[in-house]
């Protein structure tokens, strides 16, 4: 599972509005029939519209700054063994998405009204979507990069002759071009894989619109607080703040494995990926020190989103990972966890 949150913004600045943000998650509606379409729901209610997320989303940032956010996004982005473990089911999905939200709400350190914050003190809107599309950072897209660039040179070359401005044969440099989307590394349906094409699979994932302030509009909830769980002592009083995201991860994790009887592997588990982004190396040195069936799963989760582990076929007792070989491995595992290909 790859959770983010975000704060929303437009051109360097904050949004101001959720508008923009929900015509986006509506594209995915667009020319479908009415009973395939993917409405909005919240915690207690499905097939809210567009328009009521927008007012409510709006209508809900009293006292606020302009720069300050008004609103966060928070992604839930199943692995695609996750999605097959629950047979890519939207239901499922949004009673996932429920159960997360009650989680989100329990890592505010803050009281309301003398009370730990609950979910229903979280204004909120989800929406389940079912396509990705490949960007510029999926490792297709980069291995694919130099034979785009040679296919672009040809172009330009054939429009050059094409205006007289050059002398050659358009023929054979169609040709070449012919050549070079054949020999493109990464193909889907006989087509070199581009930017902007949906990927193939099970694609699910859910998109959380939530305001910064609760629902009664008095108390500001930001899981961008700068501020870890904490208390403080403020004109005398003690004073809960922040927002903890680790144990908002960890239990989105745990609510996961506990509600479908997920058996989770190491590379897969929140604790990896903090693991790989401080330490690699510690990080390669769990993963060959796991039971042989874990270990087993381990490379193959891996190699299935791209990384080479060749390295770490290596036997235990004389792995030596060099710092070449860690940075190799660092890499493919970096693109990897930015394209969700792994649920860490």
């Amino acid at each position: 599972m790859y959770i983010t949150i975000t704060a929303q913004k437009v051109k360097g600045n904050y949004a101001q509005s959720a508008s923009a943000f929900v015509d986006y998650l509506e594209k995915e509606n667009e020319g479908k029939p009415i009973n395939e379409l993917e409405h909005f729901f919240d915690q207690d209610r499905e097939e809210i519209s567009a328009m009521e997320v927008i007012n409510k989303i709006d209508g809900n940032t009293a006292k606020l700054k302009k720069v300050e956010p008004k609103f966060y996004s928070i992604t839930l982005n199943p692995s695609r063994r996750e999605l097959q473990a629950i047979g890519n089911s939207p239901k499922t999905l949004k009673c996932y998405t429920r159960e997360v939200m009650k989680a989100y709400a329990k890592a505010f350190n803050r009281e309301i009204n003398g009370r730990p914050v609950t979910v229903d003190d979280i204004q909120y809107y989800a929406k389940v979507e079912h396509q990705r599309t490949y960007k510029g950072n999926d490792a297709q897209i980069i291995e694919n990069q130099p034979y785009a660039t040679k296919i672009l040179i040809l172009k330009q070359e054939i429009r050059r002759i094409e205006n007289g401005e050059l002398i050659g044969n358009i023929k054979k440099l169609q040709r070449d071009m012919v050549r070079l989307e054949r020999e493109a590394p990464h193909q889907l349906n006989g087509k070199r894989i581009v930017r902007g094409i949906p990927k193939p699979g099970p694609q699910s994932h859910i998109h959380i619109i939530v305001s910064r302030k609760d629902v009664s509009t008095r108390y500001s909830l930001s899981p961008g607080s700068k501020y870890k769980a904490s208390d403080v002592e403020m004109n005398g009083k003690t004073v809960k703040r922040g927002f903890d995201r680790d144990t908002f991860y960890k239990n989105a994790e745990k609510t996961f494995d506990g509600l479908f009887g997920y058996n989770r592997n190491y590379v897969e588990t929140y604790t990896a990926r903090k693991t790989f982004l401080k330490n690699p190396k510690l990080y390669f040195s769990i993963i060959t020190k796991l039971p042989t069936n874990e270990k087993a799963l381990a490379f193959k989760l891996l190699e299935k989103a791209g990384v080479s582990t060749a390295l770490l076929h290596i036997p235990t007792s004389k792995l030596q990972l060099t710092l070449k070989a860690i940075n190799l491995l660092k890499k493919g595992i970096g693109k990897a966890i930015e394209s969700g290909s792994i649920g860490i």
